[in-house]
C-alpha cells in the first residue's frame, strides 16, 4: 500500500475538487484527502469543454436551489477562494422559448422557480419582440427570461481556483488513472492505480463524471451513467445582437455570447447518440443539418454568420432521470456519489461538494435537502425527471 487517506476522491475536475474543497474546510472533518485524477490537463474534461453557464430555470426546487448556491458561490469566489480569482461572470440571463406545445411546461416550471426565490419573467411575443429585436417569434407563445441570477463564466477559472484552494488546505492530488477498487463486503477498502500504484481509504467518493458508471462497476455497483457527445459550436454574426442572452430554442438548439463571438450547440437525434467513449471528433452535420436551419429561422440575422472554429466535449448522462445522484450508497456506506448531472454539473458543483462533505463528516446533507438524488432512486428504477434539459 503506497499510502492511506481517509477520504479518496475518483476525478479531479469539477465535482472532485469541490468534494475536497468542502472537506478540507469542514471543521468536523479531522483526515487526510487525496484527488486521483487521469488528465490533469483536462484537455478532455466536461467541466473544461462545457459552456459554462449557470441557470435558475428548473423543473425541480432541488436543482433551483443547488444552483442558487452554485451563484452565490460564483459571484462571491475572491472571498470563497481567499484569492484574486476572475470568474469573469456575465450576468446575461436565460431565455427558453415555448410552443403552443411547450407552453404548460414552462409556465408549470416558472411557477416553481419563483416560488424558490429565482428571478424569472414569463414574456408574451409581444415582450419577446420588444426585448429583442431580432428575434423571429413565429410560433413562439412564451418565453422565460432570467432577470438577474443566470449567466455564463470562466469554468478554467473555476476549476483552478478550487483545486488550488483545495490544495493550499492540505488535499493531496494525485494523477493516475483508477483501474480497480477493492470491495470488502460492504467496505470499500482502497484503489490501484494504473500504474500499479495502491491507496487505501476510509471512503471513496465517485467524481469520475462521464466515466461514474465504469467506476461505480468497479465495486460492483450499477449506476446509469454515461458520456453523451456534444459539439459547441463558435460563430461570428456580423450583425450585432443587443441583449443576447442565452436563447433556448423549442427546436432544441441553444446559443449565447462569447466575447466578440456566439457559441451554439444542440443534441443530436436520440438514435444517434450513443455512449461517446473516447470519441471526441466534432460532427459537423449536428451544425449543418441540426442547428443552423433553426437558428437563422429564430434569429435571421445568422443567415450570413461564419464558422470560426468548433470542439466536442462528454456529457455526463444519467439514463434514469437526467438528474445527479449524489450521496452514499445505502448499503455500501462508504462509497459517494457525485454522478450523472446531465449538463448542469459545473453550476451545481459547490452545492454537491459541500453535501457530500456533509454527507462524510456529519453523516447528512445539513445545508440543503438532496435525499431526493440519493442512489435508492437508482435500485427502485424510480425516476426524479429534470424536464429542463438543456
Amino acid at each position: 500500500m503506497d499510502d492511506t487517506f481517509e477520504v479518496l476522491i475518483v476525478g479531479g475536475a469539477i465535482m472532485g475538487a469541490a468534494a475536497a474543497y468542502f472537506l478540507t474546510l469542514d471543521p468536523a472533518f479531522k483526515g487526510r484527502v487525496a484527488v486521483i485524477e487521469r488528465d490533469t490537463t483536462f484537455a478532455h474534461s466536461s467541466t473544461t469543454l462545457s459552456a459554462a453557464s449557470l441557470r435558475q430555470q428548473f423543473s425541480i426546487p432541488e436543482n433551483i436551489r443547488m444552483s442558487l448556491f452554485g451563484l452565490d458561490f460564483i459571484k462571491n469566489a475572491r472571498e470563497r477562494f481567499e484569492a484574486d480569482v476572475d470568474l469573469a461572470w456575465h450576468e446575461g440571463g436565460y431565455l427558453i422559448l415555448a410552443s403552443e406545445a411547450g407552453r404548460p411546461i414552462l409556465e408549470a416550471n416558472h411557477r416553481i422557480q419563483q416560488a424558490e426565490g429565482a428571478d424569472i419573467a414569463l414574456l408574451d411575443p409581444e415582450r419577446l419582440q420588444a426585448t429583442f429585436p431580432w428575434l423571429n417569434v413565429e410560433g413562439i407563445v412564451a418565453g422565460a427570461y432570467g432577470l438577474t441570477g443566470e449567466g455564463w463564466f470562466d469554468a478554467h477559472a473555476f476549476l483552478a481556483g478550487m483545486r488550488a484552494s483545495a490544495k493550499a488546505r492540505g488535499a493531496v492530488f494525485i494523477t493516475g488513472e483508477v483501474v480497480d477498487i477493492t470491495r470488502e463486503g460492504n467496505r470499500i477498502t482502497g484503489a490501484t492505480l494504473k500504474d500499479g500504484r495502491r491507496f487505501g481509504c476510509g471512503a471513496l467518493v465517485n467524481a469520475a463524471g462521464p466515466r461514474g458508471g465504469r467506476v461505480a462497476g468497479m465495486a460492483g455497483i450499477a449506476l446509469p451513467v454515461e458520456g453523451r457527445k456534444r459539439c459547441v459550436f463558435v460563430v461570428h454574426c456580423r450583425t450585432p445582437l443587443p441583449r443576447l442572452p442565452l436563447l433556448c430554442d423549442p427546436s432544441g438548439f441553444y446559443i449565447r455570447p462569447e466575447g466578440a463571438y456566439q457559441i451554439c450547440g444542440a443534441p443530436p437525434p436520440e438514435d444517434q447518440d450513443p455512449d461517446a467513449d473516447g470519441d471526441f471528433e466534432v460532427d459537423w452535420s449536428v451544425f449543418e443539418e441540426g442547428i443552423w436551419p433553426h437558428l437563422a429561422h429564430r434569429i435571421p440575422a445568422m443567415e450570413e454568420l461564419k464558422v470560426v472554429r468548433a470542439w466536442a466535449g462528454h456529457y455526463e448522462m444519467n439514463l434514469l432521470d437526467h438528474n445527479a445522484v449524489i450521496g452514499p450508497h445505502p448499503e455500501v456506506g462508504n462509497f459517494y456519489f457525485m454522478n450523472g448531472f446531465s449538463g448542469h454539473g459545473l453550476q451545481q458543483a459547490p452545492a454537491a461538494g459541500r453535501a457530500i462533505a456533509e454527507w462524510i463528516s456529519r453523516g447528512r446533507s445539513v445545508s440543503l435537502d438532496l435525499d431526493v438524488f440519493g442512489y435508492e432512486r437508482i435500485l427502485a428504477g424510480r425516476p426524479y425527471a429534470e424536464l429542463n434539459i438543456i
